[in-house]
């Protein structure tokens, strides 16, 4: 295809553009703020606010917007018109650096976590040059980040922002020592692989509990799942293959380098993995495809799910989050090179993140936390509630002969010798892939795989980073002025492999023995949102990102008061919409079947036995009757967590331990009563018609 070349980024103010748009001069400095961090100046403001002005006329755009993040898990938008009055009552188009730096949206209705004052109106957006601005239906957006009037971050772009500083600056301490002079910078780099369903949209629309909460609340096993496997990396059906070939153009025009596509393991359930790029515009990027995908499903007449649970039975939706480090020179940290030196400076790093996620797994799992993805973590589809680390056969066997100080043998690779040890060559993809890891090295990237496919990756990125950080700087205080440098190298890896080693996890994550092994290990088994998001709360933690000043100690409390109310109030709308949909819709159908069944046995029973009518009869009186009693029983749960006076960490555990089981057992009921009810009495879309709807 010829024209995509032209059209990738044709709605995207990059650097091709600012070259051809900009001032010689002020296209330098703006390359300098791009690359390099440097603050530019309100006049050179002034001059790439009006070329990205002009140039978005001349694209159709009319507004432009403030594009940020904040902590919704979606992206807001204000949007203002370009014009500005003049005499006689007309208008010019105008757009000043000022508007382009800063913009001042109202924070009162946005999440703070106490940060804010619901009277307290002010905050403010500002220009991130390092994300290029967009035209998305006929709007400039700007991407920006998000604060309030006192500076305290109300978003998932200004901590991911700090965290890569943080990161960069003590990545590029380590590199010196090994004698990079040349590198001044290290950007993290991430592709996050989309997973979702596409179902009918008319069918979405019959259903109460997709439309209020994303994911079915009841819902009988159809006759046929994913049991056959024909579905994974099948052809793709022509409605299917219609709305990808409407997305992938969409996101190229967007800059997003949409680049590959397929179904997945369940009916309906598909995945979109994008190129690797920084981590920063990834975010912004995956973001965008969310937002595209939904608006185009329904361009095509379907409903897109994001939810990571919205059928159960069959596999929910993850985002698996691949991540790097790269350096301004071109060098990915976490690819094994071609000297001694090389491969020593990625051993290093390899152990730094080894050490990260050991010591902080608990943060690391805070960082997935959803009520959603409470659903899928564990369940034989995703990587366990438990964080561990896949390192492949080959690279294990290395660490353990570092650590017993004898050599590593073997004849297809190339023995090197780093000091007073020899180490191989490590060639890429050496070893299969295991999909039970939460966080498995990939050959030149890990591969966070705990990700809900609904959340920001903003979240799981800011603390990978942060936590590689730290590990780094410690690394990198005790290497600096030593006099033998290669015997303090091989020390410190030796003394980080024994010491972390009970986080390095080969085998089968889905297998219960694994539990039970990490339990023996010390390692974490956090289950679900409350008890995970608690770390959010441990010391070491709070010491974490206040150290390396991505969180304060108050951000870290909002934020963590933040996520605990989005968990109460998800449960909460769960339980009331299927408190209604069982009151008003279910019971009346199954009772209007029974009394059917009832009418037709006794009019039967005048002229031959009817034994199946009444058999039948008697278990629906049953379920009805025990279905009736559970509504009850979730009704009292529901209205009991009004009277949790305790915090919202306690609402949380009682939303957790009360309405989820009460949620649990009348769904129980409520599918057993489908599986019996006649399909012209039930007042919901099946699962075999929902899963199979698209042709």
């Amino acid at each position: 295809m010829s024209y995509i070349p032209e059209m990738f980024a044709s709605l995207v103010f990059s650097e091709d553009v600012m070259k051809e748009k900009l001032p010689r001069e002020t296209y330098k400095i703006m390359k300098k703020t791009l690359h390099e961090g440097k603050r530019m100046s309100l006049e050179v403001a002034n001059v790439v606010a009006n070329a990205m002005k002009d140039w978005a006329i001349e694209h159709g755009a009319t507004h432009y917007t403030h594009w940020f993040q904040p902590m919704t898990g979606i992206t807001a938008e204000k949007h203002d018109s370009f014009i500005s009055p003049v005499d006689n009552g007309n208008v010019i188009m105008e757009f000043s650096g000022k508007e382009l730096v800063r913009g001042e949206p109202d924070a009162s209705s946005f999440p703070s976590g106490g940060l804010r004052a619901t009277f307290e109106a002010r905050g403010y957006t500002a220009w991130d040059p390092t994300s290029y601005a967009f035209i998305k239906e006929g709007t400039l957006c700007i991407p920006t980040a998000f604060c309030s009037y006192s500076g305290e971050a109300l978003d998932e772009k200004t901590p991911l922002l700090r965290s890569i500083e943080a990161l960069s600056k003590q990545a590029v301490r380590i590199l010196k020592l090994f004698g990079n002079e040349n590198v001044t910078k290290v950007t993290t780099t991430v592709g996050p692989e989309q997973e979702y369903f596409l179902i009918s949209k008319e069918m979405y629309e019959a259903r109460k509990d997709l439309i209020y909460t994303g994911r079915t609340l009841f819902g009988a096993k159809p006759p046929k799942g994913q049991e056959l496997e024909d579905h994974y990396f099948g052809s793709l059906k022509p409605a299917v293959a219609d709305f990808m070939r409407d997305l992938d153009e969409t996101l190229w025009k967007l800059g997003v380098f949409s680049k590959t596509k397929h179904n997945e393991a369940a009916p309906a359930q598909h995945e979109l993995a994008p190129v690797f790029t920084t981590g920063n515009i990834a975010v912004d990027h995956n973001q965008l495809t969310m937002e595209m995908m939904r608006k185009i499903a329904a361009k095509h007449d379907m409903a897109l799910l994001l939810h990571e649970k919205p059928f159960a039975g069959v596999n929910g939706s993850g985002k698996h989050d691949n991540w790097s480090m790269t350096t301004n020179t071109g060098i990915n940290l976490l690819e094994p090179g071609e000297t001694p030196y090389e491969n020593a400076q990625f051993l290093l790093f390899l152990c730094a993140v080894i050490k990260a996620v050991d010591e902080y797994q608990e943060m690391f799992r805070a960082s997935v936390a959803t009520a959603g993805n409470d659903h899928r973590l564990g369940a034989l589809e995703a990587p366990p509630a438990v964080m561990s680390i896949f390192v492949g056969d080959e690279l294990m066997e290395v660490l353990e002969a570092i650590e017993e100080d004898r050599p590593y043998n073997n004849k297809e690779t190339v023995q090197m010798k780093i000091g007073v040890h020899v180490l191989p060559k490590f060639p890429k993809d050496n070893t299969d892939r295991n999909r039970t890891s939460p966080f498995a090295f990939t050959g030149n990237k890990f591969e966070f795989r705990m990700p809900g496919s609904s959340q920001s990756v903003a979240t799981p990125n800011t603390v990978i980073n942060t936590a590689v950080a730290d590990v780094l700087s410690r690394f990198a205080d005790r290497l600096e002025g030593v006099e033998d440098f290669e015997s303090a190298l091989h020390n410190l890896i030796k003394e980080t492999i024994t010491c972390h080693k009970r986080i390095l996890f080969n085998g089968n994550g889905y297998d219960e023995s694994w539990i039970v092994e990490a339990e023996k290990r010390g390692l974490a088994n956090l289950r679900t949102t409350p008890e995970a998001l608690s770390a959010m709360t441990m010391q070491k933690n709070i010491d974490l990102f206040a150290r390396h000043k991505v969180f304060s100690e108050k951000e870290m409390y909002a934020r963590y008061e933040i996520e605990l109310e989005n968990y109460c109030k998800t449960i909460n709308i769960e339980a009331l919409t299927m408190a209604d949909m069982a009151r008003h819709d279910i019971f009346p159908a199954v009772s209007a079947y029974g009394a059917e069944l009832a009418a037709n046995a006794s009019a039967k029973s005048a002229f031959v036995p009817c034994n199946a009518e009444v058999e039948l009869l008697r278990r629906m009186a049953e379920l009805t009757d025990l279905f009736y009693e559970q509504i009850k029983t979730l009704e009292h749960a529901i209205s009991g967590a009004e009277k949790i006076n305790l915090g919202k960490t306690a609402l949380a555990m009682y939303y957790k331990d009360k309405v989820v089981t009460a949620m649990t057992e009348l769904r129980k009921t409520g599918d057993a009563l489908e599986e019996i009810t006649a399909t012209d009495f039930w007042p919901y879309p099946s699962y075999g018609a929902m899963l199979f709807s698209i042709k």
